[in-house]
């Protein structure tokens, strides 16, 4: 709202100085005959009230103009000049306090998400990322972009993401991933070694555009390839080849517009009384009402709907539907497990 007022106070200003430069160019045009260049100059130093010498002796009626247009330019002078350098000032310390604070932010932050790139697919990342809680940090090179799309819930680094520094203010080793969704491939290949040579432990996404850039983006480091179209393009056909399936999944969406949703719950640090229990034994249906539709064992090996009789082990993960209070539960038993450990 402040900053809605002093935009508004500037426009004010900028406009009292144009109705004051017609006035006074047209003035000396029509009184004294002046050519556009001179009727100017007269205007600026009689505004100005700088002492300059006439461009020409006036006449009577110019006199009496010019003392009308100091008159009623002066005060409308001071008070646009005075807004103006307040709007500048204001400006000014606005960038370096939101500055500093943006360095604090940065510096508090751990497990956040970089997304380089602000176009369209790194819009939709971010808003994903915001609905699943987690701390996001952009980083794009347009200036426009940067200032337009200014939030209190992601921050903004302007600059090139290839560039060690630019990473570094992002916080690469303290982030839990980094998603780069630039429109070029060979833009993305480079965030993704340079991301690669900061962090190797990083999870790194990248998104690419053609299918010969997926080993190259592997190969450079990047632990998932994503193509936007390619996927775009699966989903149109399921839902001609198998509408209902598809909706079902797309319900079951980041969003949770049905109350359900799909996630994965991390077994790190697995609780010693779940040490060589199955899924059974944990009773995970019977206590929360979630269920367990797929596991991935420490050693990367995937089973779709797995029995109550598979073994939980360190590290594993477990893929669970439910809606948000009975993802909770399920989350609290492990947390309670480990605490009690």
């Amino acid at each position: 709202m402040l900053k809605s007022n002093r935009n508004i106070s500037l426009i004010i200003a900028f406009a009292l100085l144009g109705i004051i430069a017609v006035i006074g160019v047209a003035g000396y045009m029509f009184i004294e005959g002046y050519n556009f260049l001179d009727a100017a100059f007269m205007t600026v130093i009689t505004v100005a009230t700088v002492g300059f010498k006439e461009v020409q002796e006036l006449s009577a009626n110019g006199k009496i103009f010019t003392m009308f247009l100091i008159i009623f330019s002066i005060s409308i002078f001071a008070y646009s000049l005075t807004t103006i350098t307040t709007y500048l000032v204001e400006s000014r310390l606005t960038t370096l306090f939101q500055g500093g604070k943006k360095f604090i932010e940065l510096r508090k932050m751990k497990d956040h998400v970089i997304v380089v790139g602000y176009g369209r697919n790194g819009q939709q990342t971010v808003h994903d990322l915001l609905l699943l809680n987690k701390q996001v940090v952009v980083v794009e090179k347009k200036h426009e972009l940067v200032l337009a799309h200014q939030t209190e819930h992601v921050l903004f680094i302007e600059g090139d993401a290839t560039e060690d520094e630019i990473l570094e203010q992002a916080g690469i080793k303290k982030a839990l991933a980094l998603i780069t969704t630039l429109p070029i491939d060979a833009d993305n290949l480079y965030v993704v070694l340079t991301a690669r040579s900061l962090c190797q432990e990083l999870q790194i996404i990248s998104r690419a555009s053609h299918e010969s850039s997926d080993r190259k983006l592997k190969t450079a480091g990047a632990s998932h390839v994503v193509m936007p179209e390619k996927v775009g393009g699966t989903f149109m056909a399921s839902l001609v080849a198998k509408p209902d399936l598809a909706e079902f999944f797309h319900r079951l969406s980041i969003e949770g517009n049905e109350g359900v949703n799909l996630v994965e719950i991390v077994c790190s640090d697995l609780p010693t009384e779940f040490l060589g229990k199955t899924i059974h034994d944990m009773s995970i249906r019977r206590i929360t009402g979630a269920n367990i539709i797929g596991y991935r064992s420490a050693d990367g090996q995937y089973t779709i709907n797995p029995g109550g009789d598979t073994v939980m082990e360190p590290h594993a993960k477990l893929f669970v539907l439910g809606t948000p209070d009975q993802i909770q539960n399920v989350r609290k038993i492990i947390r309670q497990g480990q605490e009690n450990a």
